[in-house]
């Protein structure tokens, strides 16, 4: 009777098949809700991981090179425009100057990016397409290295120079925009055209076509400015404008919304004039961390691509960037 009795209590306190049922469906609806979130931050980190090393590589390989410019022939075409250059820069300028530097796996011209394992297809900060062919040409890919504003002394026209791509022997796919008659900082003092800075660009793409083919995420952007004593800077820019402040107001603005984040310098607000198309559409004038003086500091437009000294009493963009 006893062992009978213990039987019962063993059946009374066994889980029925509905509330096992009801116990993975619980489970199941939760792991639907946290999984996406886990398995997002967890590419957010190695996103940013890979960032930083790559960043790194580009910084110490162009460090070794004597000078980023000059690299390969143009010889434009009267008859038909500069678009259709005779060149070679970009090219040479990867086969000679950054593959003694850097390891690189292969290299694609501009009639073959897509064999470099580029996305056709790649999304802006700003959630848009920021395109859905790649940019086979410098103004293809930011038609503000050419054309006149105000007067002749906003001006600058840039011969339309051919990309080119390349694969890293640690799997990213770069694609690389060049000057080859890029200039050093001439110690300028007061408002000057920013494109003449740019010597090379680079869009990377950290896991080739796989996705999410998204800037900000998987696609960023390196640039060298200066064809010696080069500055190397990757700028991650926050995918919202924080509004209009004066300078050292939108330096507090920065801090008080992600402790991480700040203005970007000069050169990287540059930088982010060179890739608007995968920011999406920006303001007129940014501020930049960069200080001229006590009562200046220096800001971007991005109108014209013009940067200079502003005073710190004005009301330009904050739009800030990771560190």
């Amino acid at each position: 009777l006893s062992r009978f009795h213990n039987g019962l209590v063993g059946l009374r306190s066994a889980f029925t098949m509905a509330e096992i049922l009801l116990s993975l469906t619980i489970i199941g609806v939760v792991a639907a809700i946290t999984l996406p979130s886990l398995t997002g931050n967890i590419n957010e980190r190695t996103w940013n991981t890979q960032r930083k090393a790559l960043y790194a590589r580009f910084s110490q390989a162009i460090a070794l090179m004597p000078a980023l410019n000059g690299y390969g022939t143009l010889t434009e075409d009267s008859s038909s425009g500069a678009s259709d250059a005779v060149d070679t820069a970009a090219e040479t300028f990867i086969t000679n100057g950054l593959s003694k530097v850097m390891k690189i796996n292969n290299i694609c011209d501009s009639e073959h990016l897509e064999d470099c394992g580029l996305p056709v297809k790649v999304m802006a900060l700003n959630g848009e397409m920021a395109y859905s062919a790649i940019p086979q040409t410098l103004l293809d890919f930011n038609s503000k290295f050419t054309g006149q504003w105000n007067d002749s002394k906003y001006s600058y026209s840039q011969i339309n120079t051919k990309a080119v791509a390349f694969e890293t022997a640690n799997g990213e796919s770069i694609l690389c925009y060049y000057n080859p008659a890029c200039t050093s900082g001439m110690g300028e003092t007061n408002w000057h055209q920013s494109q003449s800075k740019m010597c090379a660009n680079f869009v990377y793409d950290l896991n080739g076509t796989k996705g999410p083919n998204t800037v900000g995420k998987d696609i960023g952007f390196i640039t060298a400015l200066y064809p010696t004593d080069s500055s190397v800077v990757a700028p991650v820019p926050l995918n919202y404008n924080l509004g209009r402040f004066p300078w050292v107001e939108a330096l507090q603005q920065c801090r008080a919304k992600d402790p991480e984040s700040r203005l970007p310098s000069v050169d990287e607000a540059s930088a982010m004039f060179y890739n608007m198309k995968l920011l999406g559409t920006m303001p007129n004038n940014m501020w930049t961390n960069t200080v001229k003086n006590n009562t200046h500091a220096w800001a971007m437009d991005f109108l014209n691509g013009r940067r200079g000294p502003d005073g710190k009493q004005y009301e330009y963009l904050a739009r800030c960037v990771k560190r």
